[in-house]
């Protein structure tokens, strides 16, 4: 029974991720905006929020999907001990070799190893999924109209009946946010869906919030260093302009 679920969230990410499924017609809502502490000129993520979206992107998505631009080492960049994230990367086996006799083999992953598919290769993914090849979630954000937004939209907007009038296909659900409003992909987060190990809330905004703003860093995990660099850039160049601007006016108060 634990696979068929876990089979059928993968079938649905496919509709919230990947290929639009088939859909009838349906006035699609706007995508309200959120206050993300990582946006503006001077915003930083929020390590205790990326550490619990890491805990839902593992004990949820990961089961069908991966990241791979994200190495397991990068988990040190949002506040995990180089201890921890060892212990993280012990908890998956990924594929090494040849070894001595021309054999690949598994072995536990080290920091320096990649988010692993949870797939063996592209062709058992598509197998599950109907033909379909589940997207990696590493640059979704960046992947989407509406980005981290639509993204939290979409966690948050499902509904249990759809309004009157409108008539559900066959396998799909009810979102606000969906284009068409119909999707495919079963509501992945609910109140209490994951435990959270510092004790905040587990209220489905606060999850989707979460996995939200992780996934936000998978995309540009470097954007805290880019705006420090801007930042520094932008003082040097004031800097720089004032010094010029007193020199001018030294050098053409002598010629007049």
């Amino acid at each position: 029974m634990r696979r068929a679920l876990l089979t059928g969230l993968v079938v649905g990410a496919l509709a919230l991720f990947g290929a639009p499924a088939a859909q009838a017609a349906g006035e699609t809502a706007d995508v309200p905006d959120q206050d993300w502490q990582h946006e503006g000129v001077f915003g930083t993520f929020d390590r205790g929020e990326l550490q619990r979206g890491f805990q839902v992107f593992q004990e949820v998505c990961s089961a069908c999907h991966s990241l791979q631009y994200i190495a397991f080492r990068n988990l040190v960049e949002i506040g995990f001990t180089e201890e921890e994230a060892k212990a993280i990367a012990a908890e998956y086996e990924v594929e090494d070799g040849p070894d001595d006799e021309g054999e690949m083999f598994d072995r536990p992953a080290r920091l320096s190893d990649y988010w692993p598919s949870p797939f063996a290769n592209d062709n058992e993914a598509r197998a599950a999924n109907g033909g379909a090849l589940p997207p990696d979630l590493s640059l979704i954000i960046k992947a989407r109209e509406g980005g981290a937004d639509y993204i939290y939209a979409l966690m948050t907007g499902y509904e249990e009946e759809a309004p009157e009038g409108m008539e559900l296909a066959d396998g799909m659900n009810f979102n606000h946010f969906f284009p068409g409003q119909q999707i495919a992909m079963v509501e992945p987060l609910y109140d209490e869906a994951v435990e959270y190990v510092d004790g905040t809330p587990m209220t489905l905004e606060q999850h989707a919030r979460d996995v939200t703003a992780f996934l936000a860093w998978t995309a540009e995990p470097e954007l805290e260093e880019r705006k420090q660099t801007g930042l520094k850039v932008l003082i040097f160049v004031f800097v720089l302009t004032a010094v010029l601007f007193v020199i001018y006016r030294r050098v053409w108060a002598r010629l007049h």
